[in-house]
């Protein structure tokens, strides 16, 4: 039963909650072993008081006494030895699980997912608070239900000694727990405070990193410095503040507790009074007094702590439970042309980004986007990707309706080049080989040099084997736009989509580039989103975009011919391309 409510409560799987329960039952025999002391204490207090109370005079045995000491000890060994093994190898194993279990729920969702979300939001889940969740795991819940069981065990031992005065050293205890359980809420939104103003600052500073060169080539260093050190005092009295509201709890508790040993001493002092006990008694109880709420102390610390664990266990449940974007993984393709059929597509039910698209990119052909900023195109490019579901209407691939496929399979079909390119901070040859992963260096090389990568690799220290940083600090925007084309070619695939895809190249490096992807094309669905004219001059359909709706599309000539918007924007660039300064 323990053990579900551990599966239910904190997402443990089976075998480590039943590991966990057996911690907690190995931490209440260690608190346990930690007070059998006591009963040697009590024994020699017997021998040294019996002939002070009358009693005969005992000759102790000093090696009855050593193999009682040795007993001791290896009774506490074993027991906090067991617990050491189920205790903090279940929470290290459960949080590396944990941490498996979140990074495969990512990878499966959709990847409009991510764009919606925070990603130093999920960074912190991931990173932040697994590890303050292993703290609860390997502390604060085997403790503290190992505190409450040992307590019941003693308390039990206690009454048949004593009841009286085991009333009046336990009486205190479950008044402790109350006061801090009614703190709980104050406790919990201490802990989302902070939890705010620590995403509040990680995203500043993660902004401030990405954006140093901006903020020196403006001098606006000092003003944001400054907004990003309110941030940190702002976490700092966040924090103070959900300490004050913690302790709140834990310290009224504390002090209640020793309300236990005046009892004791009040009612022990009138019953030997009243001769009703003897002074070993008495003095057995206020050694008890001494050891007993050391573990209800650290209880109720913890339970303070696992109150403040909710949020993080709310928020690693919650990607958890996040619908995974499903689909037929096995499924057959009549060739690769992308059909958008009636298609139209909104973000979170705002105003439409799409409206009414209608068209097909055919095998063996490319198909240009063009249009104004803010058309629609990039979005028409990650609906045939299905990065996004359409809000009605079907996108498909061969035939068939994207939103009936996984999407993980479906990208195997997909070679994409995009404007914002992103590298690993490793080896050019590893970047290059993202696009084929069983690809070999031969294969990979030959890549690059399609994509006109030698001119730069060559150049570099350690030449393929260079590590270029992270996200490729070490490149220009268009090195690294070379190496996103190479993995393209690498990985050869019979759609390939191409966003921007010579943006940051020079006349003379897009002439080669365009050679190189004239081979990767061959025989390929291709849809390529450009502004510059003379990149999509030989394209074999335009599809023109203005304001989330299609104005006009066919080959470039008839366009042309057409004195539309795509004439008007050709017209346009030529003009700017005869302005001087």
């Amino acid at each position: 039963m323990l053990s579900e409510y551990f599966t239910k409560r904190f997402g443990l799987t089976k075998e480590g909650s039943d590991n966990l329960v057996k911690g907690i039952i190995y931490t209440a025999l260690q608190n346990l072993s930690f007070m059998f002391p006591i009963g040697l204490y009590a024994l020699l207090l017997y021998i040294w008081l019996s002939p002070l109370t009358g009693g005969e005079i005992i000759d102790p045995n000093l090696g009855i006494f050593i193999v009682l000491i040795l007993i001791v000890l290896g009774i506490i060994f074993v027991f906090s030895w067991k617990q050491y093994h189920f205790v903090y190898n279940t929470t290290y194993g459960e949080s590396e699980k944990r941490r498996i279990n979140l990074g495969e729920n990512l990878r499966k969702l959709p990847l409009s997912f991510f764009e919606n979300r925070d990603l130093a939001d999920l960074t912190s889940t991931i990173m932040n608070d697994c590890t303050d969740l292993e703290h609860v795991f390997s502390h604060a819940v085997p403790q503290l239900l190992g505190s409450i069981i040992s307590l019941i065990l003693a308390a039990i031992g206690l009454f048949i000694f004593d009841w009286r005065l085991a009333l009046a050293l336990l009486w205190v205890v479950p008044v402790a727990f109350v006061i801090l359980y009614f703190t709980r809420i104050w406790i919990h939104k201490g802990g989302e405070l902070v939890m705010g103003d620590l995403l509040e600052c990680g995203d500043s500073m993660q902004e401030c990193i990405e954006s140093v060169r901006d903020l020196k080539s403006y001098n606006y260093e000092n003003e944001y410095l400054s907004r990003l050190n309110a941030s940190t005092k702002k976490i700092e009295r966040s924090r103070i503040k959900a300490e004050l509201m913690t302790a709140s709890g834990v310290i009224t508790g504390n002090m209640v507790l020793k309300l236990g040993i005046v009892s004791v001493i009040l009612l022990g002092s009138y019953l030997i009074m009243n001769s009703q006990i003897n002074i070993f008694t008495f003095l057995i109880f206020l050694i008890a007094s001494a050891t007993i709420y050391a573990p209800v102390e650290n209880g109720l610390m913890f339970l303070s702590e696992i109150f403040m664990m909710d949020i993080k266990v709310e928020r690693t449940k919650e990607i958890e439970s996040l619908v995974i974007e499903g689909g037929l993984t096995d499924y057959s393709l009549d060739g690769y042309d992308v059909e958008f059929d009636d298609v139209n597509f909104n973000y979170d039910d705002l105003k439409d980004v799409l409206t009414d698209i209608n068209f097909t990119a055919k095998q063996g052909e490319v198909t240009a986007l063009v249009g104004p900023s803010g058309g629609g195109k990039s979005t028409v490019s990650k609906l045939a990707a299905r990065f996004w579901d359409p809000v009605s209407g079907k996108v498909s691939l061969g035939g068939q309706d994207l939103s009936g496929l996984d999407s993980e399979k479906l990208l195997e079909n997909f070679s994409i080049v995009f404007q914002d390119v992103i590298l690993f901070n490793n080896t050019i040859m590893e970047n290059i080989r993202v696009g084929r992963k069983d690809a070999t260096d031969e294969e990979v090389i030959n890549a690059a040099r399609l994509a006109e990568c030698d001119e730069f690799v060559e150049k570099l220290p350690e030449g393929y084997n260079t590590v270029i940083g992270e996200n490729g600090e070490l490149l220009s925007g268009g090195q690294r736009q070379r190496i996103s084309i190479a993995r393209a070619l690498l990985k050869d695939a019979n759609v390939i989509l191409l966003d921007e895809a010579t943006s940051f190249l020079d006349v003379e490096n897009e002439s080669k580039i365009q050679k190189a992807l004239s081979q990767l094309i061959k025989n390929k669905t291709v849809i390529i989103i450009a502004h510059r004219m003379r990149t999509i001059a030989n394209a074999d359909k335009i599809v023109v975009l203005d304001d989330g709706k299609i104005s006009e599309q066919g080959s470039p000539d008839e366009l042309l011919a057409n004195d539309g918007l795509f004439k008007k924007m050709v017209d346009l660039q030529n003009l700017s391309g005869e302005w001087k300064i």
